[in-house]
């Protein structure tokens, strides 16, 4: 009896094992799978707001791959100076976990979107139009109503004018806040303007209705009941085109003559 008993602790135990192991090969390649689709994500909210891909297109993660190494080129750049870093691999730099370690980022001044750090270093894409720079694709975040909204503003080379805007991550309600993923509400805004005549951020999302682009260049409709998300959007669009943000790397952008 004692025998019976004590083989089937062993045999329990090495079940326990074997599947345990297995389990943690199964999360393993889940995670694998699921940072991929992250990052294919990724890539193809990067193509819509530069304009390469159309709103709800299919797209295999081949052609993914091939319109973005046929039109956008990633570029890490340097918040305090503007300038672009040489000897880093841009595929590979996490900008959102480098902003969350003191090492790689700085605290800023308590501002309206919420932001508390931000990375000494960014990633941008350049839109490419054979060998002339089309415009410019910069990662935004910002708080809205329930937590942090992550996504890309894109600018015409001459950093003044929308391309489009889109967001990949965000805790808005559906129905709501959720609407910033509206094909609809996202195109209201090619067309707009980012900065005023002074090259101050004057780009917002207005409570109600906005007019055309030509008539209403520096507002965009509001999201209908979902007032605080409007704000976010408005709040963090504000902060990453300032000083904070990208304003240097623009100011220099502009230097080189509308990024030709």
């Amino acid at each position: 009896m004692e025998h019976s008993a004590r083989h089937t602790v062993i045999f329990t135990t090495l079940l326990c094992i074997v599947f345990s192991v297995l389990v943690s090969a199964v999360a393993v390649s889940l995670q694998d799978r699921q940072e991929e689709n992250a990052r294919l994500d990724k890539i193809k909210n990067v193509l819509s707001v530069a304009g390469l891909a159309e709103p709800g297109e299919s797209l295999s993660p081949d052609e993914l791959r091939e319109r973005f190494e046929g039109g956008l080129v990633p570029q890490i750049i340097d918040l305090a100076s503007g300038q672009p870093v040489e000897g880093m691999d841009p595929l590979s730099y996490d900008q959102r976990k480098a902003a969350k370690d003191p090492e790689q980022s700085r605290a800023v001044e308590e501002n309206r979107s919420k932001v508390r750090r931000v990375p000494e270093k960014a990633l941008v894409y350049l839109i490419k139009d054979g060998e002339e720079t089309a415009g410019i694709v910069l990662p935004i975040e910002g708080y809205g109503l329930w937590g942090t909204l992550y996504g890309y503003l894109a600018l015409d080379a001459s950093t003044r004018t929308v391309r489009g805007i889109t967001f990949y991550s965000h805790k808005e309600t559906p129905g709501l806040g959720g609407e910033v993923d509206n094909p609809r509400w996202k195109a209201l805004w090619p067309g707009r303007l980012a900065f005023d005549d002074k090259w101050e951020p004057a780009l917002r999302v207005k409570k109600g209705s906005a007019g055309p682009p030509e008539k209403d260049p520096y507002q965009v409709d509001g999201l209908s009941g979902a007032t605080l998300t409007s704000n976010g959007v408005t709040n963090m669009i504000q902060f990453w085109l300032g000083r904070e943000g990208f304003a240097t790397y623009l100011a220099e952008l502009r230097k080189q003559g509308d990024m030709g």
